[in-house]
């Protein structure tokens, strides 16, 4: 079959399919650095509270320590 005067054979078919994979690669490729470019950092704040919390409950920090770090810690 000719494509733009052209029979490429299975030359030509290997072409498409290689041809495809770059296609579909590129999309999924530039689709993933948009979303880690653009995705929101994760909330550290929740993780120190939570270890401060566990710190407290373990009796690792009295509760003067522990409210005034979370004071810190909210803002």
């Amino acid at each position: 079959m000719h494509y733009w005067g052209y029979d490429g054979g299975w030359f030509g078919g290997l072409f498409m399919l290689i041809a495809m994979f770059l296609l579909w690669g590129g999309l999924v490729a530039t689709g993933v650095i948009l979303l880690r470019r653009f995705a929101r950092p994760p909330d550290r704040r929740g993780d120190a509270l939570k270890i401060l919390d566990e710190r407290f409950a373990r009796g690792e920090i009295d509760k003067d320590e522990y409210e005034q770090r979370r004071a810190i810690l909210r803002g």
